[in-house]
């Protein structure tokens, strides 16, 4: 048993995610107590990295515990669902009231809010944070985004913003909002992120397709490109896995690599609470079932047998013009991902009354994590500006960014249907966009429809309320 307690934090799970994040504290000069289910696991990281700090290793739950300062705050970082529950039912009976468990996990929002319900009922916090950076993040300085309570905040906060990556002198950490709101906003950045690359493996596709093009001589393209406007790390680091050689075979990295696409989880989540808010993520969505079709491999082999020339030959005249138009395409697409990303976030904060800053998810989204991009900071500016903006599609920059970018959007998705290129998240972000700005969308036609077979109802342009037409009699229309 610990003599005194002298942890200011406890990390339990200490797989590489738990044990950088424990490292990173430790680095940054907080006393960090360590436990793991395996001791092996605690003893290995304190012998191996004992000197980059002060670690309280406990080797029972119970010392664990009893070595940290109180108000207790304990990150848990385990798997998500039954694994993480576990643990929160170990803790639990050696805790006190106003301690604080720190689910750092990618979990559900949904539990992490039967979570904070159960806890707060028995005088504890539970405080569900959203980490994004991997386990080089995790490390050196990740996105985080803490939900929970003010008061757990004011504990966590100081520690949290010292570890994360640091942007213009601004941490990428800040209170999310309440209960389930940190694990919310992880949900939906892990959604864009899918979004984000399915739009830069079809630009990747395009570019082989159209110019007939290597990868080596792709990867310079997209280094060209993170110079500009679409600078962000999933850029920067297509270019490093499309110049990758295989050792074994001399070939490109990328043509020796199954071109069947997996998923933990967190994009399916994002769009079926999406469909629970009725928000229109076309993008993320398509991103998501366009990695469930690369799994399909049965029904892709018959299919190629069925259609083995369902396409037209593609010829590009001018190379560089062809190189344009697929950046200007990227990032329209790409713009479309985000503001359907933070809708989603609007109205998930709306629903669970969270009071998210729309701005300041960006602005801890700038460093650190997956997504981070050049044009967050213009994300930033265009909410701090007007909190109430309607799409991030009309404000200012991102109007300009995509009108400039519409004759190559619908080049390139035409041209691409055209050839057999399957495009998904290109196509659908270009559907998306023509459906919003469109006067009259042939939805009135659907609303007809619904009404003859099933008596729901519509409403008319010209005056209040709602009509229904006997369709199977003399069609008159009477108020519903």
């Amino acid at each position: 048993m610990a003599e005194q307690a002298t942890a200011q934090i406890g990390v339990t799970g200490l797989a590489v995610m738990g044990r950088n994040v424990a490292r990173n504290l430790a680095r940054n000069g907080f006393t960090v107590a360590v436990h793991n289910r395996s001791p092996e696991r605690t003893r290995s990281l304190v012998a191996e990295h004992g000197d980059e700090g002060t670690f309280v290793p406990g080797e029972s739950m119970a010392d664990f515990v009893a070595s940290l300062e109180r108000p207790r705050a304990v990150i848990v970082m385990v798997k998500a669902g039954a694994p993480t529950d576990a643990v929160i039912d170990e803790l639990v009976p050696l805790l006190d009231e106003g301690d604080i468990i720190v689910d750092c996990g990618n979990a559900h929002f949904a539990d992490t809010r039967r979570r904070e319900e159960a806890l707060r009922a028995q005088g504890l916090h539970f405080s569900g944070t959203g980490v994004s950076g991997g386990e080089e993040g995790a490390l050196l300085g990740p996105s985080i985004m803490p939900g929970g309570s003010a008061e757990s905040y004011a504990k966590l906060g100081p520690m949290f913003e010292k570890i994360a990556a640091q942007v213009d002198g601004v941490p990428c950490c800040t209170h999310v909002g309440p209960d389930g709101a940190g694990h919310f906003v992880k949900m939906v950045h892990n959604g864009i992120e899918y979004a984000d690359m399915q739009l830069i493996a079809e630009a990747y596709d395009l570019l082989r397709a159209g110019l007939g093009a290597k990868p080596a001589e792709i990867a310079e393209i997209f280094r060209d490109w993170n110079g500009g406007e679409l600078e962000s790390f999933l850029i920067e680091i297509t270019a490093d896995v499309l110049a990758h050689t295989d050792a074994a075979t001399g070939r490109a990295f990328v043509d020796v690599v199954q071109d069947r696409a997996e998923q933990k989880g967190t994009g399916r989540w994002t769009v079926q609470s999406a469909l629970d808010l009725g928000i229109p993520i076309t993008g993320i969505a398509e991103a998501t079932f366009a990695r469930s079709l690369s799994g399909h491999v049965d029904q892709r082999e018959a299919a190629r047998r069925a259609f083995p020339d369902a396409g037209e030959q593609w010829q590009v005249a001018d190379r560089d013009a062809f190189v344009e138009d697929v950046r200007r395409a990227l990032l329209a697409s790409k713009i479309v991902a985000y503001a359907q990303g933070f809708d989603h976030i609007r109205a998930g904060s709306q629903e669970f009354n969270w009071d998210i800053d729309l701005g300041g998810t960006a602005t801890i989204w700038r460093g650190g994590c997956i997504i981070r991009a050049r044009f967050l900071d213009r994300i930033r500016e265009a909410y701090d500006e007007q909190p109430d903006l309607p799409t991030l599609l009309v404000a200012p920059y991102f109007a300009e960014a995509v009108a400039a970018g519409v004759p190559s959007w619908r080049r390139v998705v035409a041209d691409a249907a055209r050839a057999g290129v399957p495009t998904p998240a290109f196509s659908s972000s270009l559907a998306y966009f023509d459906a919003l700005r469109a006067e009259r969308l042939p939805a009135a036609l659907i609303q007809g429809l619904r009404d003859n077979f099933g008596a729901h109802t519509y409403q008319r342009v010209d005056r209040e309320g709602s009509f229904h037409t006997t369709w199977a009699g003399d069609k008159t229309e009477s108020p519903a």
